[in-house]
């Protein structure tokens, strides 16, 4: 704690202007560089001088306008969302902190000014694609993330933080994608096992199955255009949504006749977590190995809106299976009534990118995820990415026909004579809606 406090009071010293004279917005000069928080050089070329000086005595001006923003902290990639954000997360209170050419270095020295002074409701980061591009080796990286988010929770324990995994780029711009996992391995590491911390896999969203950056989003291999910003705010959409910044009323779908809900959209009346079987552990673990959790008696969750793990939440008519902090945490929940006719499962599911799910019918499990980048159905013509995607399950004599926005995914699952239904959570955050059942 004293470490963070100090590097706090450290981020407050006042900057020092390339001519020696003293401007809190300018970027420091190479002497008083050396006296400041992380690791690697400060970038000096012009235009990125310039920028910094600009913006932050502009947002210097708007600290109170902007105080409870949801801030988004990063660079030219950041920056490019505008102060409008092109008109995406309607109805949020946004703050845009990015620079263009920053590193993680200037983020960090920036930040108390920048970002923790307008007491954020939430902070999204992506950084360190600068960092590459000028050989800032990724532990120095790493260091100055580390310190970001210890100033961060410092600053207050509860504020959701959303980190973003660092987008691919190109070889040809300096940005290996080797090293860019390697950072965003190294990202992940220290933020595991941190539920303040939701991490988006926004490196697999703009992968073009090769590593590079999809020349249909980054026209320079770098930058986004519109149709990027838009597919990253449809990737952010769901996990803001979780926080309770956007689609806060309730879901007010009608089940059709004939059918029953088996989630009312208000709690967790109906479900339950059921023993797990006896698991042998790895003789060899590792820290990204998946978590298992054991459940040694049965549980269920009546009149309750979140399981007793904090799993499983409803929120405004969606069942949430939120992301894990510990990377990949398996693990299932089920109703706990059982269904022993042919009947018709209807339900609606949203993923977050490359998450892994899936939805247990009677016991076998059919694969729910985000497919496209996920998989098994990765040639799907009608799914939607990040959106509300309709499944269909009919069972009949044994033997499950499964339909995706009328998709054919299956048509020969057998299924035991009788059994619940189940939610899975793997990777990723995953949700459900308007989960109907009609008995045959």
């Amino acid at each position: 704690m004293l470490r963070t406090l100090a590097l706090i009071g450290i981020l407050l010293i006042p900057s020092i202007s390339l001519n020696g004279q003293e401007n809190q917005y300018a970027l420091p000069s190479v002497e008083a560089e050396k006296t400041l928080p992380g690791e690697g050089k400060l970038r000096r070329y012009d235009g990125y001088v310039k920028t910094w000086q600009r913006l932050r005595s502009q947002w210097a001006t708007q600290v109170e306008k902007d105080q409870q923003a949801v801030v988004f902290l990063g660079d030219s990639i950041t920056q490019g969302w505008t102060p409008t954000f092109r008109g995406h997360f309607e109805g949020m209170k946004l703050a845009n902190r990015g620079i263009g050419g920053d590193t993680t270095r200037g983020m960090l020295i920036r930040l108390q000014e920048d970002v923790i002074s307008l007491n954020p409701s939430a902070v999204v980061i992506l950084m360190g694609t600068n960092d590459i591009e000028v050989q800032i080796p990724p532990a120095m990286i790493a260091n100055n993330f580390s310190k970001i988010i210890a100033a961060l929770k410092a600053h207050n324990k509860d504020m959701p933080i959303v980190l973003c995994r660092m987008f691919p780029s190109s070889a040809t711009k300096k940005r290996p994608t080797a090293t860019i996992q390697q950072v965003n391995l190294l990202y992940d590491n220290i933020v595991r096992n941190d539920p303040q911390i939701t991490i988006v896999d926004t490196f697999k969203l703009f992968d073009d199955g090769k590593g590079d950056a999809l020349p249909q989003y980054f026209p320079d291999l770098l930058h986004l255009n519109a149709s990027g910003y838009a597919k990253w705010a449809t990737a952010l959409q769901p996990i803001f949504a979780t926080l309770g910044f956007v689609e806060t009323e309730p879901d007010e779908f009608q089940i059709e006749e004939g059918y029953t809900s088996l989630f009312n959209g208000r709690d967790l009346t109906g479900w339950g977590f059921r023993p797990t079987p006896p698991r042998k552990p790895r003789s060899n673990p590792r820290p990204t190995d998946p978590v298992f959790p054991v459940i040694k008696e049965a549980i269920d969750f009546d009149r309750k809106t979140t399981s007793n793990d904090g799993r499983y939440q409803a929120i405004n008519g969606r069942l949430v299976v939120t992301t894990p902090a510990e990377g990949r945490r398996i693990q299932q929940l089920w109703t706990t009534a059982e269904f022993g006719k042919d009947f018709t499962l209807k339900l609606e599911f949203r993923a977050t990118p490359n998450a892994d799910s899936g939805v247990f019918i009677r016991k076998p499990q059919l694969q729910c995820r985000d497919y496209l980048l996920a998989g098994p159905y990765t040639e799907l013509k009608k799914y939607k990415p990040q959106d509300w995607n309709e499944l269909i399950v009919t069972v009949k004599g044994g033997i499950a026909h499964a339909t995706c926005n009328g998709e054919l995914l299956t048509d020969e699952m057998t299924v035991p004579a009788t059994g619940p239904i189940g939610l899975e959570g793997d990777r990723g955050q995953m949700e459900y809606r308007r989960i109907r059942i009609k008995m045959e």
